[in-house]
């Protein structure tokens, strides 16, 4: 058989499998492997080739440096672009890590336990159970009715009965093996039926779920916002790209123009035709705003670590952003509403005999006898008959945690089997249940609430099953009038009975209790003759054939409080315009109970109703239903599923909570889907898009004021580059066309600085501001809203405006309005440059805020990366002007007693609404600045500045 190749490989544990991060040097070429820069590149090297002719040839001999400094302002981009790709990736790469590690059940040295998967290895013995995915390949040992559902790794739909290796091989040699018989375990599948162990044979990258992962490594997948992101840069880029053509063909004509009068040599035509192509291609660099992709990308990588750190797992990164718009949460009740701590406080055994634990003793009808006391008095054979009832009917298992014994598993199966080794004499479960035979087990189903057991008994066979407590009843025909006796007087359940025992569930109901209703049946053979059989399987029996006229044993409530913090997440949603609903499984009274606790039911007009009568509604009557429905009791996946699907239907954008293998229709088709990282099964993390780690509602609040933070951060950039892409474009291209020489008042050099400053660093800068509880106190946007709303349309053609008038009125009336004569052209052209870095400088802090509010400055310091980046940026643009410029200049004539009030109060003036007038700006900057990045001055005869060597000691 060809699934014999995996038995022999692997034996080292799931961590085999890597994750890998390209390295700097793909990233490079990544970031690199863009036509524009490439251009760009061509044309500074063409450039640097002219420059060193000249000066060979005894011309300029700093034309050459333009060309460099071009090429190194390259270098910069494409570091600073790999060094983001670097860091989102490491990122993501952690997350890949954390999302893929899970617990595990297995048996070691005889005991059963929970470890890492990534610490499972060949030779391990592995639990098997409704909702696992099987983390290794293997060989199945025993187990009852396991079905598993292979078609993730073999393309095969159908559900694969599971048949033991002993079992099979005895098969083999007797000759009477069929292709039926399956005792592989393939990594990867889900198990959807049955309960039972299988030995590992090979792990990792060489299980064949490892070996499908491994060919199929990817970069994550692109998010929503990210394509329409990319459109509209892909539309923006477009028009830049037609004004750096229309300002190429312009400048192109002016030049063609004026070359017979130009006295220059051709080498010094061709660099002044260099420098209009390079002008226009950088133009086209500046207006691509890639930095728009790029800060969603980010914006991602900061919300999904930070998520995890507040017990939110992100497996899907459109989720992330998702889950800012989302209008409703439909959650679960128990562990995400509740602690998950159960504990058994009440119950009645029989329909006499009512207990309470100790600290609950009144119900408003009396006092209750303690729980000892009632379990006291029970014969031998009623203990035993409710021992095994919780004990052989249960998949929860007892193992060490923090190297306490305690019970691993279902919470309610954990809080009885808690009563069992209180009250009844639990003393080892793994003992007790090797004490009996079992014939048949009937796993548990969400479609009928409960779970059964056949085991050998005396002569004949006994039938347990355990569940909710108003289905139990309505299959119950008798009960056992004493349980104080050994022998069971079994008596017919009368009408007045069955009233006694509803009254109780709806007693223990409306104290938010959860009820679980005992019954057993005898049978002298099994499968009963009357009982229909499994088709698979002769010897078993159907589990409805069998599912009737039962023994009623007793009732008991179990107790699980609300979370710490529910009340208040359930408000916070509510005032962010955040609809909960609660869907449960418990009864309609307890879930009423629960809803009223936690704040869900609000009015009289709220809606609570039950799954079946729901499932019954029209679409007509559902869309008239669902905008006040808030809570669905009794409610099965298949509701859940169709109650998503009505939502999304009408036009909500739905979040969902599960945790249960059935539960992953509903998670898949929800927006968004969370799933428990603790009592969920891996079918409905699989499903899911978020994993709450804590099971948590409250971690639900996490993730919506993380999603709106995403989309926050993502408008903030955009409104933000689009101001900058407008004014720089625009003013290069008047300055450049109204200049008698051709010349932008912002160089080539300038503009890639800029490109870097402005672009690629403001999207960290602006991407990473945390959300607080302010973002809550705004309803969720529609779907139908544009990604640039009208007050952000507002902010940036203001902002242009106001920046193009401040630059034009400086290019144009500067020279009048500071009494500078024309020989001082350089220095007005740095105010230009500096007024305009100034104003995007201060443009970022107004871009903080999308709400119009005054104080931009609200919650700065919670923010280190824009703080940091714009600490360096300024660091690096005054040692870029001064600093860099001491090695190559020595001021003769000129002084640096001047001072940069004109440029820093007109980046002040540019969120105070108010300009104040100019003092004196530092002459020669603008040549300090060009000699700086490797620039050529062009007035070459200015007397004030001289080119010298500096020696150490004039430093």
């Amino acid at each position: 058989m060809e699934r014999f190749q995996y038995l022999h490989e692997g034996t080292s544990g799931f961590r085999g499998f890597s994750y890998f991060m390209a390295d700097h040097g793909v990233l490079k070429i990544k970031a690199y492997n863009d036509k524009i820069l490439i251009l760009l590149t061509v044309a500074a090297v063409i450039s640097l080739t002219l420059g060193i002719y000249e000066t060979v040839s005894g011309g300029s001999s700093v034309d050459w440096v333009e060309g460099v400094a071009i090429c190194v302002a390259i270098i910069i981009v494409v570091t600073v672009g790999a060094a983001n790709d670097y860091q989102k990736e490491r990122q993501f790469v952690k997350l890949n890590k954390r999302k893929d590690d899970r617990q595990v059940k297995i048996i070691r040295s005889g005991k059963s336990i929970q470890i890492s998967i990534h610490d499972v290895t060949v030779g391990d013995v592995l639990h098997l159970e409704p909702g696992d995915a099987a983390p290794a390949d293997g060989i199945f040992i025993s187990g009852h009715g396991v079905k598993c559902d292979e078609s993730s790794a073999t393309g095969e739909s159908d559900q694969m009965d599971k048949t033991g290796g002993d079992e099979v091989w005895r098969r083999i040699q007797d000759g009477t093996a069929t292709a039926k018989l399956d005792p592989f375990i393939i990594s990867g599948s889900k198990v959807l039926e049955g309960v039972g162990t299988y030995l590992v044979t090979s792990v990792g990258q060489n299980s064949s779920f490892g070996k499908i992962m491994m060919s199929l490594q990817t970069t994550n997948e692109t998010t929503p916002l990210q394509v329409k992101l990319g459109r509209l840069a892909n539309w923006i880029g477009g028009l830049g790209s037609s004004a750096a053509g229309l300002l190429f063909l312009v400048l192109l004509i002016k030049f063609l123009a004026g070359l017979s009068g130009n006295p220059h040599t051709p080498a010094e035509k061709g660099q002044e035709f260099l420098d209009i192509l390079i002008v226009a291609i950088t133009v086209i660099v500046v207006a691509v705003p890639e930095g728009l992709p790029l800060a969603v990308t980010l914006a991602l990588a900061f919300a999904t670590t930070r998520m995890l750190k507040e017990n939110n797992l992100v497996r899907v990164l459109r989720a992330c952003e998702t889950m800012g718009n989302a209008t409703t949460i439909c959650s679960d009740k128990t562990g995400t509403l509740t602690q998950n701590k159960m504990t058994v406080v009440k119950g009645t055994v029989g329909l006499r005999d009512r207990f309470a634990s100790d600290h609950l003793f009144s119900d408003g009808k009396g006092v209750l006898e303690p729980t000892s006391k009632v379990f006291g008095r029970l014969s031998r054979s009623a203990k035993e008959l409710i021992r095994t009832s919780i004990t052989l009917n249960s998949t929860a298992f007892e193992g060490e945690e923090n190297g306490v014994t305690t019970f691993i598993g279902s919470k309610t199966e954990v809080a009885m089997l808690t009563l069992a080794k209180e009250q009844l004499g639990l003393e080892n479960l793994a003992i007790d249940r090797a004490n009996f035979r079992l014939k048949q087990i009937f796993p548990f189903d969400s479609g009928r609430k409960c779970m059964g057991i056949v085991i050998k008994c005396g002569s004949g066979f006994r039938l347990l099953i355990k569940g909710a407590s108003e289905i139990m009843l309505e299959k119950a025909s008798s009960t056992i009038a004493n349980l104080s006796k050994d022998q069971f007087d079994v008596k017919a359940l009368s009408t007045e009975d069955k009233h006694s025992i509803e009254a109780t569930i709806e007693e223990y109901a409306q104290q938010s209790l959860r009820t679980i209703g005992m019954l057993y049946k005898d049978f002298p053979t099994w499968p009963p003759p009357d009982a229909k059989t499994l088709e698979e399987d002769p010897k078993m029996a159907a589990f409805d054939s069998v599912f009737h006229d039962l023994t009623w044993i007793g009732i008991v409530g179990i107790h699980d409080p609300l979370r710490p913090g529910v009340i208040e997440a359930v408000a916070q949603c509510q005032h962010s315009g955040v609809i909960v609903r609660m869907v449960t499984g418990d009864n309609v009274i307890t879930a009423r109970a629960i809803a009223n606790d936690c704040g869900i039911l609000r009015e009289d007009e709220d809606i609570v109703m039950e799954g079946p009568k729901f499932r019954q509604l029209s679409q007509e009557e559902m869309n008239t239903v669902l905008p006040k429905l808030r809570v669905l009791a009794r409610s099965s996946p298949e509701d859940k599923r169709i109650l998503v699907e009505r939502l999304k239907h009408l036009g909500e954008t739905v979040a969902v909570t599960g945790d249960g293998t059935n539960d992953g229709p509903a998670l898949k088709i929800a927006d968004v889907g969370f799933s428990m990282g603790i009592a969920g099964t891996e079918v409905a993390k699989e499903a899911s898009s978020i994993i709450l780690l804590d099971d948590n509602f409250s971690s639900t609040i996490t993730a919506l004021m993380w999603g709106r933070a995403v989309n926050d951060a993502v408008k903030k950039f955009l409104q933000f580059q689009i101001t900058v892409n407008i004014t720089a474009v625009i003013l290069t291209f008047v300055s450049a066309v109204s200049s008698d020489s051709n010349h932008s008042v912002l160089s080539a050099v300038q503009l890639l600085w800029v490109n870097l400053i402005m672009d690629t660093l403001a999207a960290l800068a602006l991407a990473t501001d945390p959300p607080t509880k302010k973002i809550l106190d705004r309803p969720p946007q529609p779907k139908s809203q544009p990604l640039i709303t009208i007050n952000m349309w507002k902010m940036i053609i203001g902002q242009s405006i106001y920046q193009l008038v401040v630059t034009f009125t400086l290019y144009f009336a500067g020279m009048r309005i500071l009494n500078y004569p024309p020989s001082r052209r350089l220095q007005l052209d740095t105010i230009v440059f500096n007024s305009f870095v100034w104003m995007q400088i201060f443009n970022q802090f107004n871009n903080r805020r999308l709400d119009n509010k005054f104080n931009i400055f609200e919650n700065l310091h919670r923010n280190l990366w824009f703080i940091g980046r714009n600490t360096s940026m300024l660091g690096s643009y005054e040692d870029l002007l001064y600093l860099t410029a001491v090695a190559r200049v020595k001021i003769v004539n000129e002084s640096r007693k001047s001072n940069h009030d004109l440029r820093h109060w007109v980046g002040h003036a540019n969120f105070l609404d108010h300009l104040t007038r100019p003092s004196t700006i530092a002459e020669n900057q603008q040549k300090i600045f060009q000699l700086s990045l490797g620039a050529t001055p062009k007035i070459a005869s200015e007397p004030s500045v001289e080119v010298v060597e500096i020696t150490d000691d004039d430093i």
